[in-house]
């Protein structure tokens, strides 16, 4: 492609909306086009390193026995309340209605479409394992659109399906699509980590995500160096603290005016605040928003609640819970702002940290202004309706698997992968006659990757100051071939020689022939980070080149022949 006939238009500064250095690149590159906020089309640039990914995934796909097709984003709401979701997914579904006033929704993924596909076709488990996926347009209306194609409310999406007999099926299903993605994430040049994560609105038991490192990253990870724990921290699980070995005191009521913070509580009675309970108080809804009860949830003073294991403990979508007015709740159920306590609670569900039944003699709030109790334990002054583990597995904790202090890294979730089990073959009445001829319920699995939020992963680990380096395997074109002169007859010849040569031996090539500055097409070259980059200049009477690699610093001059072939070796090799 010569750039004289390209459509591409570069900036030169930072556009105003972009914050992350993706967003920032992708929009001065012209490879994407804002549209409205969370929404971007693609550029003839951008769309090609889109479609390279979507290959890529393709390719490991079908080698793994998936099966392409494509399904519409349309999708009517009867499939959606038949398996429960209309309600628990929450806000981000996208609705609408026809001009029948019939319910639909844009999809953000097609579990219910491909759980009725199967429910029609396959009746034997002969017919099984099947494993089905596309790649296609998702929708999802987040509230707050940011950092360009990482949170956006439209975006390319692969998802694929397995279907199989039982759980051992399942089982290899699964493993079979994490090694698959543990091949197009390399392909892809990201350096990534699998981790254990929350299997969020999706459903299902087990999941992972592949998680992209990067500082910029939504994702918190927490992982081990020791062994091999590594888990979202929404999903981490904690060590409990060792019970404490003491005598239960008397409850003791103390006047701590104005203490409404654990440290200031922990300061004004002279104690650690590993001896302190800390309450958090919230209301929730009912699937048409009406207010459906009460949680004071309590941690451990000088631990974080962990929203997502709250949630999960409660069997409730996350949307249907937010932290409550305190006065009203008080009304309730006796609870006062920063002095709220478990002892004389009472019309809330209670849920209490696992570690908490351990501990002796904690201080806790007194459920009275400036005032809190001493001593409060589990069991003899309170209860709760639910324990479990509801922290946050901070780092420096101990590892829950060997008990080495944690690290955390920030990362992009560019993929997940889930085992769904029967949450929607059962919901939806998706069954097959074994050989019994005896109805069973088909075992599922679901697998997911952004495949444009792996272009923006790619970008955040392949840059620097002057623009993107892409790997060879995403890069838009391979080579870029910058002529310092193309009024000159010499120079101009020998950069359509080897942009002949070099195409005739599959290498995708920019020939930057426009009548510009030599230094306007050096830079337009480091920003759109083509890997390989040709100069044809002053050497070319002598028949000499400057050769040099976007991601190195150094340039070499070498003859025309030489250049080409070591263009084509290094392409062939990476691609």
């Amino acid at each position: 492609m010569r750039l004289s006939k390209m459509h591409l238009r570069t900036l030169r500064e930072v556009p105003n909306e972009a914050e992350i250095p993706s967003h920032i690149l992708l929009l001065r590159t012209g490879m994407i086009r804002k549209l409205v906020s969370g929404v971007y089309g693609f550029m003839p640039l951008g769309w090609r390193s889109v479609r390279k990914i979507e290959e890529i995934i393709r390719e490991e796909m079908d080698r793994a026995g998936g099966q392409e097709i494509h399904m519409s984003a349309v999708q009517p709401a009867e499939l959606w309340q038949e398996s429960g979701r209309w309600f628990a997914y929450g806000p981000e579904l996208w609705r609408l209605k026809d001009r029948n006033g019939r319910d639909f929704c844009l999809g953000p993924t097609h579990e219910e479409i491909f759980t009725d596909i199967i429910r029609s076709d396959v009746s034997s488990y002969r017919q099984l394992p099947v494993n089905l996926y596309q790649i296609q347009t998702k929708y999802r209306d987040e509230a707050r659109p940011r950092f360009g194609l990482m949170r956006s409310r439209e975006f390319i999406m692969k998802d694929a399906y397995s279907f199989d007999r039982d759980q051992e099926g399942l089982d290899k299903s699964y493993q079979e699509m994490y090694d698959t993605y543990e091949r197009i994430f390399t392909r892809c040049g990201l350096t990534f980590r699998p981790v254990e994560a929350d299997t969020g609105a999706i459903g299902g038991s087990n999941s992972h995500e592949f998680t992209a490192l990067s500082e910029v990253g939504e994702s918190e990870i927490a992982y081990c160096e020791a062994c091999d724990m590594a888990a979202t921290v929404e999903r981490a699980a904690c060590v409990d603290a060792p019970a404490t070995e003491e005598a239960e005191l008397p409850t003791e009521e103390v006047h701590t005016p104005g203490t409404k913070t654990i440290e200031e509580v922990a300061d004004f009675l002279g104690i650690p605040q590993t001896k302190t309970m800390k309450a958090l108080l919230f209301v929730t809804y009912d699937e048409e928003g009406k207010e459906n009860g009460y949680v004071a949830a309590f941690v451990r003073g000088d631990r974080e609640l962990n929203m997502t294991k709250l949630v999960n403990a409660l069997g409730i979508p996350e949307h249907s819970i937010e932290f409550a007015d305190e006065e009203k709740m008080g009304a309730a159920t006796g609870c006062v702002g920063g002095f709220t306590g478990p002892v004389g609670l009472h019309d809330c569900t209670i849920v209490a940290d696992s570690e908490l039944p351990g501990l002796k003699n904690l201080c806790a709030g007194a459920c009275k202004v400036d005032y809190h109790m001493k001593n409060v334990n589990y069991g003899r002054d309170y209860k709760a309706d639910i324990v479990t583990d509801i922290k946050t597995l901070k780092e420096g904790d101990p590892c829950p698997v060997c008990g080495a202090p944690v690290k955390h890294a920030r990362g992009i979730e560019v993929g997940q992968v889930f085992k769904l089990g029967t949450k929607y073959s059962e919901s939806m009445g998706a069954i097959y006659k074994d050989e019994n001829q005896k109805d069973q319920l088909i075992v599922m699995g679901c697998y997911g990757i952004g495949v444009t939020r792996t272009l923006a992963a790619i970008v955040e680990q392949h840059h620097d100051e002057n623009g993107i380096i892409w790997p060879v395997s995403v890069a838009p074109y391979h080579a870029i071939i910058t002529v310092m002169k193309p009024e000159d007859e010499v120079q101009a010849q020998t950069a359509e020689r080897i942009y002949k040569e070099l195409m005739d031996a599959g290498v995708e090539v920019l020939l930057d022939d426009r009548k510009e500055r030599p230094g306007v097409k050096f830079k337009d070259a480091d920003l759109l980070g083509i890997p390989v980059r040709l100069t044809v200049g002053r050497g070319a009477p002598e028949g000499k080149i400057e050769y040099k690699l976007r991601r190195d610093a150094e340039k070499e001059e070498l003859s025309v022949d030489e250049g080409i072939a070591r263009a084509i070796r290094l392409i062939n090799s990476e691609k």
